[in-house]
């Protein structure tokens, strides 16, 4: 009788253990929701612990004519930090048996701060996301008990698939989680980082654009080019300043012509005619009444009937030449400024009033 007993207990105890060990399985594994009973029975069972809640929740409401005004939604900081799971799981039959370790109390914020200063150490925030391979950017980011840092989304999907609650990288169980925002916060630093390097680079190519407009540059192509466009630049604004007409413009020139024509005609009548004995007369009373002693050319005494002489010695007499601009000089002074001077013989200039002349030969 005694075997029996004996046999029966430690059959029970077997039986007690089997069954802790396969519910500590079950929630470890996050498989609470199987079920070996009919579904159907389960989705009315829920319906109707649904309903009955609903009407243990209701409540009269009594309308006193004194409603307090709507407020609206609160608004909650979009950088606040929050546990996903303060309260801890509750413990299996296992672990109420001593066959498993019980969960680990919820952290605390100060241990909170040193596990995210340890993330913040090992730079997990600044590196992709480990499962996804993708920068955090403004992504929901969440921060695991051991350290580790990972999108919201890809840890649940990673949940989700291998139905079982293990951090991907190091394998820990029973990890707690933490909402966290320095993946968004680094990323916004990044951008007004790239902001600020676009609007500075901007602000000195418009200064250096500036700088090669007003400075001309020290190479000599560069120069050139520079001075070309300068001028360009100012032929164009005097062009717009004014306001052309273009027949008015061509009738000016056209008068222009005409005035140069006719002057030129004067000066080809003028030059072309033959002088007279008494146009020759005239120019030499003109010469006389100048009172002209020296040759303008090389600056000596001038020996003309009708002229006086210098007050000087005595020198040899040359011949004088008269022009018909009434200017006198040395005839050998005057060939010898032809001779040196460009253009054809009858269209030589006075070397005084630069006029075209015909001369004449004055008598000693």
């Amino acid at each position: 009788m005694l075997k029996n007993k004996d046999r029966s207990s430690k059959q029970g105890n077997s039986a007690v253990i089997a069954v802790a060990l396969q519910d500590h399985i079950l929630q470890d594994l996050q498989l609470g929701t199987l079920s070996v009973a009919d579904p159907a029975k389960t989705k009315v069972q829920k319906r109707e612990n649904r309903s009955s809640s609903l009407k243990r929740n209701a409540r009269a409401v009594v309308d006193t004519g004194r409603r307090k005004a709507p407020q609206g939604p609160k608004v909650e900081d979009p950088e606040k930090e929050y546990v996903l799971d303060p309260k801890p799981p509750p413990l299996t039959l296992a672990q109420k048996l001593g066959l498993f370790a019980p969960p680990p109390p919820p952290l605390s914020s100060e241990e909170w701060e040193t596990v995210k200063q340890r993330s913040v150490l090992q730079g997990d925030s600044t590196l992709p996301c480990p499962i996804c391979k993708e920068e955090f950017e403004l992504r929901p980011q969440v921060l695991l008990s051991c350290s580790h840092v990972f999108h919201r989304a890809c840890l649940q999907a990673f949940e989700k698939f291998t139905s079982k609650k293990t951090c991907p990288l190091c394998r820990r169980s029973q990890y707690q989680t933490r909402v966290i925002h320095t993946g968004a916060q680094l990323f916004k630093a990044k951008c007004v980082t790239r902001i600020q390097a676009c609007w500075r680079g901007h602000v000195v190519r418009k200064w250096y654009r500036d700088l090669r407009r007003t400075v001309p540059p020290k190479d000599a192509k560069l120069r050139r080019k520079f001075f070309e466009e300068k001028f360009t630049e100012i032929s164009h604004r005097l062009l717009m300043s004014y306001h052309t007409d273009t027949e008015e413009l061509l009738a000016e020139i056209d008068r222009c012509l005409a005035v140069n024509r006719s002057v030129l005609q004067q000066l080809e009548e003028r030059c072309g005619r033959e002088l007279t004995d008494e146009d020759w007369g005239r120019i030499q009373m003109q010469a006389l009444h100048r009172g002209a002693h020296e040759c303008p050319i090389c600056l000596t005494a001038l020996s003309v009937s009708g002229t006086p002489s210098g007050t000087g010695p005595q020198q040899p007499r040359r011949e004088a030449v008269l022009l018909s601009c009434s200017h006198v000089f040395h005839r050998t002074c005057l060939l010898a400024l032809e001779e040196l001077s460009w253009g054809d013989a009858p269209r030589h200039a006075c070397p005084l009033c630069r006029s075209h002349y015909q001369k004449k030969i004055l008598e000693c």
